[in-house]
């Protein structure tokens, strides 16, 4: 853990492009909201592992966003209901559940389908969120933090120097 959270401090300091970072925080929110009991989160979760993304940026953020995530299932259930009950996707959801690996899925739960709606509506904003935190943080706080005081107390600190030592190479 303490090395995703350095390779997340090292990159949200480093000259790599605030898209990926943001993007990486994006889809783990996104996983992160879903319920980890079915098929479609370990395909997703997998196919993101082999594309070219900002690793600890969505660990982190996948865990985090589950460890808060049971308190939204009430409004997972009711938007995952709306969508399942809407007329015109009946029998969409009908013929797709006969196919022997869909149901693995569990798409037909309220709460893996609401989830998985309110993670792809959030995603957009979610992005838009983080690439405008990592540059606020580039721009404003990072130098800011390395010059004052307390940077200096905590980089003797020998766990905590780890954290904000590539700040320290990229702004002095």
């Amino acid at each position: 853990m303490l090395k995703w959270i350095s390779g997340f401090f090292r990159e949200l300091n480093a000259n790599s492009n605030p898209a990926e970072i943001a993007h990486a925080l994006a889809l783990g929110v996104l996983l992160g909201f879903m319920p980890k009991t079915n098929a479609l989160w370990y395909m997703i979760f997998v196919f993101f592992l082999f594309v070219r993304l900002h690793k600890p940026t969505y660990c982190i953020s996948l865990l985090v966003v589950s460890y808060f995530a049971w308190m939204l299932d009430p409004t997972f259930a009711s938007i995952g209901y709306s969508i399942l009950t809407y007329k015109p996707f009946e029998n969409f959801f009908a013929h797709l559940i006969d196919i022997p690996f869909v149901g693995f899925t569990k798409f037909n739960n309220t709460i893996v389908m609401g989830s998985l709606a309110f993670s792809i509506a959030m995603y957009v904003p979610v992005f838009v969120a983080g690439y405008f935190f990592v540059r606020f943080w580039r721009k404003r706080v990072a130098p800011t933090f390395i010059k004052s005081p307390l940077h200096k107390a905590v980089q003797k600190l020998p766990i905590l120097g780890k954290l904000f030592e590539a700040a320290e190479n990229k702004f002095n």
